[in-house]
């Protein structure tokens, strides 16, 4: 009983934090629920042994983080993609909007891989030693998807990089 009131008050907690950062893996809400949801059955099942880790929330990002990776496209979510998702609209301005959008369709185009990398590294601000132990890699792995990808950024968003248009 201890142990089930111990996972439900983490999931509490923590359940913003996860959609968010499933939202930032997947773009779509709805995915990032069924990602979330398969990662807290996972969870429980293995409650005992994450609870024991030295940092559950890392535990935890990287079950996340791993299923994300291992989930295979089914043929009707490469069919089916809603037009746009209404993202957090309080939390930009509506002229950053554009730039948002921009950006959240390019990082779709990016390999599974390349974009946890990102959102690892500047959404959820782990450093590069974290971001390799929730993607059960090395460090240098880590460097150079960080630098594959943002080279794919940059030729998917060529405006709005540093002597774009848009740039500063």
């Amino acid at each position: 009983m201890r142990n089930e009131r111990e996972f439900v008050e983490y999931v509490q907690a923590r359940m913003e934090w996860l959609r968010r950062l499933a939202y930032r893996l997947c773009g779509q809400w709805s995915a990032a629920d069924d990602l979330v949801q398969e990662c807290l059955v996972a969870l429980y099942r293995h409650w005992r042994k994450a609870s024991a880790a030295e940092s559950l929330d890392a535990y935890v990002r990287a079950m996340l983080v791993h299923r994300y990776l291992a989930e295979r496209q089914r043929s009707w979510t490469r069919r089916v993609r809603p037009v746009a998702e209404v993202i957090g609209a309080s939390a930009a301005p509506m002229a950053d909007a554009e730039h948002r959008v921009d950006l959240l369709a390019a990082l779709e185009k990016l390999s599974r891989g390349q974009r946890a990398v990102l959102v690892l590294r500047y959404w959820e601000d782990l450093d590069v030693a974290q971001t390799a132990a929730a993607l059960g890699c090395s460090p240098g792995t880590v460097k150079s998807q960080t630098s594959h990808a943002m080279a794919a950024l940059r030729r998917l968003l060529p405006n709005y990089g540093p002597g774009g248009s848009d740039g500063q």
